[in-house]
């Protein structure tokens, strides 16, 4: 079983297409793959959107802990005020309350507290899916609002991903990874046996696509890069051809821009099923199989 992720350096340049499209790929052709889907993109979800999934298991994720005063044994000392860094303990008709969202859990203030009148609750910080899809099993998530730890839960979307398709016997592991490079990025990048780098021929694309790839090569996951409407601006995508070129990097296809793309995803379907003859449609499929033929040669 092998592991494929799919990130870009920023959001907006269409990682989550080619993952749709990919799901749908793997179930048909010559190129055809057993695969567990996974959406590590918990803070924006949007995979489920295309895939249109029915959810067959539900469970809550359990984040950090925040504190929590005992009216009961606290006398308004307001000892606990003075040592929150974070101005979340505030007084009102006398009685301390604490700000679950200004909370940051460092729990001075319980350490501080002479009376033992506060202590630390862990809290719901979002929820977990796993889903049947019309491509095969999807793992996802939701982080609810102000909440962290969102590189916690895509380890944990990951894990149930692996270990369903170590169970039932699938091949591939597909992960439409989060932007950026920060904790969720990391996280769905580990233990990845290649990552695809969706590029967007921008100034700020080509600058995250450059931090991106630092990253994967830093944690030693080998990536190739595909250019998404690679025709709007040609100067940004010989600009990127030419440094992953410098670098040792591999361009393995180019996605022209394509309306059919938006289309497709308004009907809540893959644009390889919306509009397989369409421009995105077939060079998805052409960066499709040079994928899976390198991600089949892991390890060889």
């Amino acid at each position: 079983m092998k592991q494929l992720v799919i990130l870009s350096g920023k959001g907006g340049t269409g990682k989550t297409s080619v993952a749709a499209a990919f799901s749908h790929l793997a179930t048909e052709g010559h190129d055809q793959i057993s695969a567990v889907l996974a959406d590590a993109d918990v803070d924006a979800a949007n995979l489920e959107l295309v895939l249109a999934p029915h959810i067959l298991e539900r469970d809550d994720f359990w984040g950090g802990q925040v504190a929590k005063i005992s009216q009961a044994p606290c006398i308004s000392c307001g000892d606990c005020v003075d040592v929150c860094r974070f101005d979340a303990i505030h007084e009102s008709g006398g009685l301390y309350h604490v700000d679950p969202i200004a909370c940051e859990g460092c729990a001075a203030c319980v350490y501080h507290c002479p009376y033992e009148a506060i202590t630390m609750e862990k809290q719901i910080a979002g929820q977990w899916f796993r889903s049947e899809s019309h491509y095969g099993p999807l793992f996802h998530a939701e982080l609810y609002p102000a909440q962290e730890n969102s590189g916690k839960l895509v380890t944990l979307i990951k894990q149930r991903a692996r270990l369903l398709a170590l169970d039932e016997g699938h091949e591939l592991v597909i992960v439409d990874g989060p932007p950026g490079i920060g904790c969720p990025v990391i996280s769905a990048a580990s233990g990845a046996d290649l990552a695809l780098i969706v590029a967007e021929p921008s100034v700020a694309g080509v600058h995250d696509m450059q931090r991106i790839l630092r990253t994967t090569e830093h944690f030693g996951v080998r990536a190739l890069v595909c250019i998404n409407k690679s025709d709007l601006y040609p100067e940004g995508s010989a600009e990127i051809t030419s440094y992953c070129y410098d670098h040792n990097f591999e361009v393995i296809g180019t996605i022209p821009y394509d309306i059919g793309v938006t289309e497709a995803m308004t009907q809540g379907e893959p644009v390889t099923v919306y509009q397989p003859s369409g421009p995105a449609g077939q060079a998805l499929r052409e960066v499709w199989t040079r994928t899976i033929s390198a991600i089949r040669d892991v390890g060889e």
